[in-house]
């Protein structure tokens, strides 16, 4: 079985390779192709894997390419982890909020708009060329801001591409792990968008457990949402929030705090992997060792820009450790060719699980994975502020993608000014124009 990796020179990368390496009864992958637009990271992380390679019990072939029909032809996953415009114009999506006093951040806020509509492009064409070329394979899709994306490459691929993200599931190991239960014991209730989410029940022998884990201050102390947004406030709300509501409930703390420190998370990351990546290069018998150290690095800063200065370490060490969206993956492909069912949160189609989006919009749910098809689970109705910041923030991802297809500046203005975090229209037109301005891939898309 051959998986091709879409964005193979990226970081992440050997992660996968280690997960899909390991024994037992998951999915096997025969062949792992990496395609990248940049040979030298490709030559670079295909060093690592070829010195991870001796170490792991069944690693797959290796094989890369520059071409993406070739990298998509015969196969039969495909993991789309594309990042364009690369570091650099992360670190615009960030700044150019930021000098309108707007929160800078990667995938929220207008920042994952001008990330989206850059992208967009991009995800379309890869959408097409697989169903084109490999029209039963299954696309699961990593890549940024991924509700968006997931939901634009639906037009050419229908339920054939599976939106994944890692914040979820760290949501579940650690709750599962506070009330002492097992992931296979529990059922639960989790709804949202990507990146906007939130656990509203877990339940073992017919139990819900939220509300005891909630009232227990030692339980609760071990939550990384409730340490990021206070317990005062998961109390409030009887629900456990995806630690990116972080953005949305203390948009204002959050935009200071990341204005004031010496560096965002882009500008961070960007001196780290620039700094990976010419190591690596000039020393590819080392580039292994490099790499461990490198990520242990960024995994256990994620999301420090949110904290205050004396908390910026304090991320939990067995969260640093805890797998990531490789290991969903994995899980995921293992489903739907084993037929060995598993739960877990994914970005699928609503279809009628909440009342007031549209059937096609993109959402994110527990969902049961059998061979050959994906089973969204129904969930308790959804009302209120949780219904409403949805709505809100689906309104403005569908003008973004409408925006896209149609290269559509007004459409894409209205999508910046329906966003949550943008208070202003005529901040939202001076945004779109910023981001036209520093980054050409926004421009092209509109133009």
């Amino acid at each position: 079985m051959k998986l091709t990796i879409i964005g193979g020179g990226g970081f992440r990368v050997p992660q996968i390779f280690e997960a899909i390496s390991t024994d037992g009864d998951h999915a096997r992958v025969s062949e792992l192709c990496l395609y990248d637009v940049s040979r030298e990271r490709l030559n670079t992380i295909f060093a690592i894997l070829e010195q991870l390679a001796p170490t792991l019990p069944n690693p797959p072939k290796l094989s890369y390419t520059l071409d993406l029909d070739d990298a998509v032809r015969g196969a039969a996953f495909v993991f789309s982890a594309m990042r364009i415009g690369g570091i650099d114009e992360r670190v615009l999506d960030e700044r150019t909020a930021l000098k309108l006093g707007v929160l800078g951040q990667e995938t929220v806020g207008p920042g994952g708009l001008a990330y989206a509509l850059r992208t967009l492009p991009h995800a379309k064409h890869l959408a097409e060329r697989v169903a084109a070329l490999a029209p039963e394979a299954w696309v699961i899709n990593f890549t940024n801001p991924a509700g968006i994306v997931t939901e634009t490459m639906r037009g050419a691929l229908g339920d054939r591409v599976i939106g994944i993200c890692d914040t979820p599931i760290g949501l579940m190991r650690r709750v599962v792990s506070a009330i002492g239960a097992r992931p296979e014991d529990v059922t639960f209730d989790y709804v949202g968008l990507n990146h906007l989410g939130w656990l509203r029940s877990i339940h073992t022998d017919g139990i819900d457990r939220l509300p005891g884990l909630i009232a227990d201050d030692s339980a609760i102390s071990t939550i990384e949402e409730a340490r990021l947004m206070g317990v005062d406030w998961i109390r409030a709300l009887g629900a456990i929030p995806n630690e990116y509501l972080y953005y949305y409930y203390f948009n204002r703390e959050a935009t200071e705090r990341i204005r004031h420190s010496v560096e965002t998370r882009g500008e961070f990351l960007r001196k780290q992997q620039n700094s990976f990546y010419n190591e690596a290069h000039s020393h590819p018998d080392s580039a292994l060792a490099l790499w461990h150290s490198t990520k242990h690095d960024r995994e256990s800063s994620y999301m420090a820009e949110s904290r205050p200065e004396k908390e910026r370490n304090s991320r939990e060490q067995s969260d640093v450790d805890g797998g990531g969206y490789q290991t969903v993956a994995l899980d995921l492909m293992t489903g739907l060719t084993t037929g060995r069912a598993s739960t877990m949160i994914l970005n699928v189609a609503n279809n009628g699980i909440v009342d007031g989006l549209p059937d096609d919009a993109v959402i994110e749910v527990p969902t049961t994975v059998r061979e050959g098809g994906l089973e969204p689970h129904a969930v308790a109705p959804v009302r209120g502020e949780m219904l409403g910041l949805m709505q809100q923030l689906k309104a403005s991802e569908r003008l973004i993608i409408s925006a896209s297809l149609e290269r559509d500046a007004t459409l894409a203005w209205r999508g910046f000014a329906a966003h949550p975090l943008v208070d202003s229209v005529a901040v939202a037109r001076q945004l779109l124009d910023d981001y036209r301005s520093v980054i050409p891939g926004v421009a092209a898309a509109l133009d």
